[in-house]
């Protein structure tokens, strides 16, 4: 079943994608889901291993299935002093 979603980006991911947010309508199962079929339309240069994923800000798993009207981020290393 597709849903839609909101999907922000920062910092690498934001750069690669060329945009901080988009509103996508995905048959993604999970969030791991998700990020593959991101991934694999915009060449993301850090895999899911290297990232955390929050859910209406809040953080949860991979394995969390997708949710129609949710806001999804992927949250990349921060690097910082």
């Amino acid at each position: 079943m597709s849903v839609n979603v909101t999907v922000r980006y920062f910092a690498i991911l934001k750069e690669e994608r060329g945009q901080a947010s988009e509103q996508i309508r995905t048959d993604a199962s999970d969030l791991a889901s998700l990020f593959a079929e991101l991934s694999a339309q915009h060449h993301f240069s850090l895999t899911k291993e290297q990232l955390r994923v929050a859910v209406d800000d809040c953080f949860v798993n991979w394995n969390d299935q997708v949710k129609d009207g949710t806001q999804v981020v992927f949250i990349p290393p921060v690097a910082g002093g």
